[in-house]
């Protein structure tokens, strides 16, 4: 398995880009026989299930010999996937709807990423109930389209809020947001993990709010296929889906697995960093989903939201963009319900 090279700096802090990963030496592994060609956006802690998958042997166990690459971007494995060089794409499920929308049928079939992932971190002390208290404050986040961006402004419009003239955007590059709640710049930073967990352990921050759990449910990431994928391999498919449930139920059994994949993929992040985080990947609202199925609220919470803060091209439905078939037969299979 391989992993596309990205600069390490870049994603220093949460949305780092690292090496490929050799087997934990997890469940064991079946004959490897099939290619499969995977295409992430940029290298992030909420894939987990994806790595558990390659680093627990889950891949080999169904037939494919998986290859990663990372795209650079989160659009990017649409061409990936559209010119022949990935199988598979894992990235925003909102860039399947604009993909389809331009003329390119894609196809969610298994869910990565079951949460907006985007928390709240201020200085030791501070109250905060939700949107309304972002109020006459100042919130440091990356830039636009980044939902540490966006996911406030649509919690703000759902709280009746006027986002674009209620509050101060401070709008910064990678790295630089918790900074600015440590010394005072910005009332909170909204971020992603590892960000909030760095905050926690490494800045003396507090995680003071979940947007995601607050949200509900959402096809924040999927894995996405073509159509004509489908109809010309579904094998191929079946035994992804196979893969990706049965590391999503190992990721929900053993708690360990969480911290030794993540150890793995992201060495570049302190222990006590990702140990800080896993209840945030586990929680009511778990980013870790349970299983790859797709139900349409999760389908309809995504939708509302990106086109509540003018990233979706089109409103595609359900019935179109997602084909659950290969998800649930892997989940009753080898997932968990």
């Amino acid at each position: 398995m391989t992993h596309s090279s990205l600069d390490r700096r870049s994603f220093v802090l949460g949305l780092a880009g690292l090496t490929g990963a050799a087997s934990l030496g997890l469940p064991g592994a079946a004959r490897a026989a099939t290619p499969a060609n995977i295409s992430e956006a940029i290298h992030l802690g909420l894939y987990m299930p994806l790595y558990a998958a390659m680093n627990g042997g889950f891949f080999e166990k169904h037939g494919l010999t998986p290859d990663l690459k990372s795209a650079g971007g989160i659009a990017q494995p649409v061409p990936a996937v559209l010119s022949g060089a990935a199988d598979f794409a894992v990235t925003g499920s909102g860039m399947s709807i604009n993909a389809t929308a331009e003329g390119a049928q894609m196809v969610n079939i298994a869910k990565i990423a079951g949460m907006i992932s985007v928390w709240v971190v201020a200085k030791p002390g501070t109250t905060f109930n939700g949107p309304e208290d972002f109020a006459g404050k100042t919130i440091a986040t990356l830039k636009f389209p980044s939902n540490t961006y966006t996911t406030p402004f649509y919690a703000m419009k759902q709280a009746g809020m006027d986002p674009e003239n209620d509050v101060t955007w401070m709008q910064l590059p990678f790295g630089a947001q918790l900074q600015a709640v440590a010394d005072g710049r910005a009332d909170f930073a909204t971020v992603f993990e590892w960000d909030a967990s760095i905050g926690a352990t490494q800045f003396d921050l507090e995680v003071v709010y979940s947007l995601g759990e607050a949200l509900g449910p959402a096809l924040f990431s999927s894995t996405f296929v073509t159509a004509d994928f489908i109809e010309k391999s579904p094998e191929k498919v079946q035994a992804y889906c196979n893969a990706i449930a049965e590391a999503e139920r190992a990721l929900h059994e053993n708690e360990q697995l969480f911290i030794d994949v993540a150890t793995k993929e992201f060495p570049q992040i302190a222990p006590e960093v990702i140990a800080a985080a896993r209840p945030r990947f586990f929680g009511d609202v778990p980013l870790v989903p349970r299983n790859p199925m797709i139900s349409e609220q999760e389908w309809r919470t995504l939708i509302d939201h990106e086109a509540g803060v003018g990233t979706l091209r089109a409103d595609l439905p359900y019935e179109q963009m997602v084909d659950n078939s290969f998800a649930e037969k892997a989940t009753k299979e080898f997932g968990l319900s």
